[in-house]
C-alpha cells in the first residue's frame, strides 16, 4: 500500500522558466485545495502546483516542514526521510526514499532545503533542489538526480497563510502511467490534508523561529 509521501516529489519544479511553455491547468480541486498540471521539456510527467490557504502561523508551517524526521507522518508514500548535514537553522540537506508499489521499484532522493523571507512582505520562500552526493546510491532503488521544488508562504492573516507549491521531477527509470495519474490526482490531496492534521499537534502549535518574522 501507498503511504504518505513524496511520489509527490515524483513530480518538482525544473526550473522556472521552464513553466513558461504552458499554462497551468486546473487537474482536480477539494477540501479547499487545487492542483494544476502542465507539461514541460525536461520531463515525461507534467509538473505540479498546489495552492491552499492553512490555518496556521509562518513559523508553526515552516516548523512542521524543517522536520524532517516526521515527514514520513504525513507526506504521501514517503518510507523514510533523514537529515544528512544541518547547515543552519534555516538551510539543511536530507535523503529520503519514496515507496512504490511493485512492479515499479522505490526511488530515492537527496534534496537541499533553503528557507528565505522577504523582510518586506513576510513571504516564505523555501527551494528544495535536489542535489548530488551525501548518500551512496542503493542497489533496487532508483536514485531521482534532477528535481526542484518549491514552496511560496503568504501571511494572509494572524493565523492563516497562503500557500502555492510547484514540484517538478525527472522520475528516472520506467514509472507505468495509472502510477503517474494515481500521483497527479491523488498525491498531492493526500498530503495537504495530512498536512492540517499535523500543524494541529501540540508540538508545533505557537511555534516560534529565530529566522521567521510573523
Amino acid at each position: 500500500m501507498l503511504k504518505k509521501t513524496a511520489v509527490f516529489l515524483l513530480f518538482v519544479v525544473i526550473s522556472l522558466n521552464v513553466y513558461a511553455q504552458e499554462t497551468w491547468k486546473l487537474h482536480t480541486e477539494k477540501d479547499g485545495v487545487k492542483v494544476f498540471t502542465k507539461s514541460i521539456l525536461t520531463s515525461r510527467v507534467k509538473a505540479l502546483k498546489i495552492e491552499t490557504i492553512l490555518p496556521a502561523t509562518l513559523s508553526e508551517l515552516v516548523t512542521v516542514l524543517m522536520d524532517i524526521e516526521r515527514e514520513t507522518e504525513w507526506v504521501y508514500s514517503t518510507k523514510s526521510c533523514v537529515v544528512v548535514k544541518r547547515v543552519s537553522p534555516s538551510d539543511l540537506y536530507y535523503y529520503s526514499e519514496v515507496e512504490l508499489p511493485w512492479p515499479a521499484q522505490n526511488r530515492d532522493f537527496v534534496a537541499h532545503i533553503m528557507v528565505s523571507q522577504n523582510p518586506s512582505t513576510k513571504v516564505v520562500t523555501m527551494d528544495a533542489p535536489c542535489v548530488s552526493g551525501f548518500v551512496a546510491q542503493k542497489p533496487g532503488i532508483v536514485r531521482i538526480v534532477q528535481s526542484t521544488g518549491k514552496w511560496i508562504i503568504t501571511p494572509v492573516s494572524k493565523r492563516q497563510v497562503k500557500v502555492e507549491y510547484t514540484l517538478a521531477v525527472d522520475p528516472a527509470g520506467s514509472i507505468p502511467a495509472w502510477l503517474v495519474n494515481l500521483v497527479a490526482s491523488q498525491g498531492p490531496l493526500e498530503t495537504f490534508k495530512m498536512l492540517k492534521i499535523q500543524l494541529q499537534k501540540p508540538e508545533y502549535r505557537n511555534a516560534r523561529l529565530s529566522f521567521i518574522t510573523d
